[in-house]
């Protein structure tokens, strides 16, 4: 089991909500064989809902020592999401640092007020300290740069892919010029004109989207398989990404089409 060692002032600093038990306290005199344990180390301790008053034996390096359960925490990630949440042991040990919970935006400044109140009780210790937010964000660094990387790439992947769509929606319009211009005068309206030139190119997104997402479905899963603690692809935002890259296919493709169809007849039927 990991251990922490804190005081009675740790758990209301951090947020952490007792679900049994109470906290740590000067009122209660020594309490160096106390400890409070999160919920995955009651599950292993056994103890089931009257955990508070047993007692448990731990291996120390000076020996066994006899603990008595006074609270239990509710689980949280001390680790990466890519982690579960392991047993712990919180023992009243409020000498093996500090830390500092503020709102204060200047932190070069807290930081060196800090180190000056830290030096009247250590005078020869060098005075060292993490923060927080940065120690959290370094965890998932990969995963946001990641994100960042596939967003450029993504917006890149579109862009190409509509210029290409647009290219032959223009090559198909000018190869179906006169055919445009014979159906118009016959009668057909814009709509149907635009239909006739979007209907192919909807059968192709349609096969791109039984191809792609399958495969984003599972490659998305196999990624997600690496945390812990992870959210399910739900079935409407598959639904929604195929929504979204339908309408910019059809933007793309109405664009020309639509001007293919509002256009002149007799220019198109002219003979050279």
């Amino acid at each position: 089991m990991f251990t922490y060692n804190i005081d009675e002032h740790y758990l209301p600093t951090m947020g952490m909500n007792l679900i049994s038990g109470r906290n740590f306290s000067k009122d209660f005199g020594d309490e160096m064989n106390n400890v409070i344990i999160n919920e995955e180390a009651l599950k292993i301790l056994g103890f089931g809902e009257n955990a508070i008053g047993k007692q448990f034996q731990r291996d120390t390096d000076d020996g066994k020592q006899l603990l008595t359960i006074i609270g239990v925490v509710k689980n949280f990630n001390f680790k990466s999401l890519h982690k579960r949440i392991d047993p712990l042991l919180m023992l009243h040990n409020p000498y093996g640092g500090l830390i500092v919970r503020t709102k204060v935006e200047d932190m070069s400044s807290l930081i060196e007020k800090a180190n000056a109140i830290w030096l009247t009780f250590k005078p020869k210790g060098n005075f060292s300290y993490t923060i927080l937010d940065d120690s959290y964000n370094q965890q998932y660094l990969t995963e946001q740069k990641m994100g960042t990387i596939l967003s450029i790439f993504a917006v890149l992947t579109i862009f190409v892919a509509c210029l290409g769509l647009f290219g032959l929606v223009t090559y198909t319009a000018e190869q179906r010029t006169k055919e445009i211009g014979i159906r118009k005068v016959l009668g057909s309206n814009v709509l149907q004109i635009v239909s006739l030139l979007t209907k192919d190119f909807l059968k192709l997104i349609i096969i791109s989207f039984l191809i792609a997402f399958p495969l984003g479905f599972y490659l998305m899963n196999k990624w997600l398989q690496d945390f812990a603690y992870r959210i399910e692809i739900s079935v409407w935002s598959i639904f929604l990404a195929a929504l979204l890259t339908s309408i910019v296919a059809l933007l793309t493709i109405s664009f020309k089409s639509i001007r293919a169809a509002i256009a002149n007849p007799v220019d198109s039927l002219k003979t050279e």
